[in-house]
């Protein structure tokens, strides 16, 4: 039995709980450790012998914990390692008494997120996050939501190879100019989750990627003025597409019954897509992601695809906690 140290009791004895202590209680009740730890441990160090010498390779779950804090506050590899040394309450989460061992360093938890990119792994745990709630009939997929938001890539040339991301291009959206990438959701139209991403340079249009958003069995399809012709990509008669007018050819139309039909039939379009937004505001202003963190698609994407396995997670949690008690 682990003994409590004086840290410990001092920190738990406090009289107010902090904000960061309520969102590490939250999501330490809502992750699905073991269920996460079950699909990623037999791809990680499978070679290692308990007779084999040098250090241990630490944990899955605490590298798991150290991983899911840097996402959800946004700080590199040797930001996290001093953020945790810092903070009792990072440290409580994952379980760590500085007393007796070190936190793992930058190092090791950048060749844990390569692995993660290596492998693909980021797909698994999105993909069972998702599976667990369905499980708990909180994802319903009848219905999805698909739309794209663009992600800021820094345009600089100053630096050692004196040019910007190649793998980055820029798209003009209204009168403005921006340079990036896009991140494409499919969401369940009942729940707000999201349960389909994909990610292309931000110059790529977005009905292009419709039926990459679709998991094939939903029986209507939303989405805003940017996705017409959409119908055409998808040979699926069975889906009722409910897509935005645009708003130029509703605006030229004369004042009169038909108008203000029309204006009330995307009123109600517009009420459902609402839900798509709210994953895009979880990872931008939850978790700050407001610009690319890593140079190529291919980190980028991995990135992208734990925020939004982690905002499922955030935006389903008093359901998941009055289900678990």
């Amino acid at each position: 039995m682990k003994q409590t140290s004086f840290a410990d009791l001092e920190y738990a004895g406090k009289k107010k709980q902090t904000r960061r202590d309520k969102f590490l209680a939250e999501m330490n009740g809502v992750v699905p450790w073991q269920r996460l730890i079950d699909a990623l441990e037999p791809k990680y160090f499978p070679n290692i012998k308990a007779s084999s010498p040098g250090r241990r390779p630490v944990g899955l779950e605490r590298m798991l914990r150290i991983y899911f804090l840097q996402q959800w506050y946004g700080l590199a590899d040797e930001a996290i390692e001093d953020a945790i040394y810092d903070s009792q309450a990072l440290r409580r989460f994952v379980s760590i008494d500085i007393s007796r061992e070190p936190v793992p360093d930058a190092t090791t938890l950048l060749r844990f997120r390569h692995w993660l990119e290596r492998e693909e792994l980021t797909e698994t745990i999105f993909a069972e996050i998702n599976a667990m709630l369905t499980e708990r009939g909180l994802l319903m997929r009848k219905g999805t939501i698909v739309d794209a938001t663009i992600i800021a890539a820094p345009p600089s040339t100053k630096n050692k190879d004196k040019a910007r991301d190649p793998e980055m291009h820029q798209t003009k959206k209204g009168n403005q100019w921006h340079f990036g990438m896009k991140a494409h959701i499919g969401v369940d139209a009942d729940s707000g989750l999201v349960h389909t991403v994909t990610t292309t340079a931000a110059n790529e249009a977005d009905v292009e990627q419709v039926q990459d958003l679709l998991h094939g069995k939903e029986q209507v399809v939303h989405a805003d003025a940017g996705y017409a012709g959409a119908q055409t990509r998808v040979q699926r008669k069975s889906i009722r597409w409910e897509i935005a007018a645009k708003r130029g050819k509703i605006k030229a139309m004369k004042d009169g019954r038909e108008k203000r039909s029309i204006e009330r039939i995307e009123k109600r379009k517009a009420s459902v897509r609402a839900r798509v937004e709210h994953p895009f505001r979880v990872i931008k202003r939850q978790f700050g992601l407001m610009k690319v963190r890593f140079r190529g698609l291919a980190k980028n994407t991995a990135h992208v695809i734990t925020l939004f396995a982690l905002s499922n997670l955030w935006m389903a949690r008093r359901k998941l906690l009055a289900l678990t008690g």
